[in-house]
């Protein structure tokens, strides 16, 4: 049985929703971590819904935080309860998407995945998954896990911005091309990215820009 997500949002500016950015978040924080992005993007985005789930587990590394799935080396779970753990939140998140569109009255091509960190590496997973492609998927300072099992497993190819800091000592910058090599090796042809110069594990102006202009140019927003 899947775990509903406790969810902040941000209305559009407009009144109308005619699209819809789904933050989610990175190890340890909470949806309110990134809903404050929505706020610089609802001026360029005026008919844009921005929702911000909490992660489904209350994360061991950070008390006041929340998880998508343990990560080993951090708060010393194994490589199996991880894998479990993302299981999990891998349905969670779907159903959410599901519940998000049907009650937004929303098309897939109208919603974007906005990740961050670990919210980041489950956009990478999610998306290419679902059998009804989103508009485009954000990746910020993340990596995509099981790059392996991604050319059997894919579905849909919705276009992709990779964005990571050259200074990131959480998750080295190598994961940027790292997870653009595997997408196109599994048949992407829209794979973007941008490297934010003196940025660690963040996100710097330059980079919500180029994230902006991801959103507005490629998803149709």
């Amino acid at each position: 049985m899947t775990r509903v997500l406790n969810t902040g949002r941000v209305e559009p500016k407009s009144g109308e929703t005619r699209s819809c950015v789904v933050f989610l978040h990175g190890y340890g924080a909470n949806g309110a971590d990134l809903l404050g992005l929505a706020d610089p993007l609802a001026e360029h985005l005026p008919d844009t819904l921005f929702v911000s789930p909490d992660a489904p587990e209350a994360c061991a590394g950070a008390p006041f935080g929340f998880q998508w799935f343990p990560i080993p080396w951090i708060d010393g779970s194994s490589e199996e309860e991880s894998m479990q753990g993302m299981a999990r939140a891998v349905d969670d998140l779907n159903a959410f998407l599901d519940a998000l569109m049907v009650d937004e009255d929303l098309m897939p091509e109208q919603v974007a995945l906005f990740g961050f960190s670990q919210g980041t590496m489950m956009s990478l997973h999610v998306a290419p998954r679902r059998e009804d492609a989103v508009a485009g998927v954000v990746a910020f300072s993340g990596r995509l896990l099981a790059p392996e099992s991604l050319v059997d497993e894919v579905v849909s190819r919705p276009p992709v911005l990779l964005v990571h800091g050259d200074q990131d000592d959480v998750v080295p910058v190598q994961s940027l091309p790292e997870a653009a090599d595997a997408l196109q090796k599994a048949g992407w042809k829209e794979v973007y990215a941008h490297v934010m110069e003196g940025t660690a594990h963040g996100i710097a102006p330059d980079g919500l820009g180029v994230a902006l202009a991801f959103l507005r140019d490629k998803c149709g927003f």
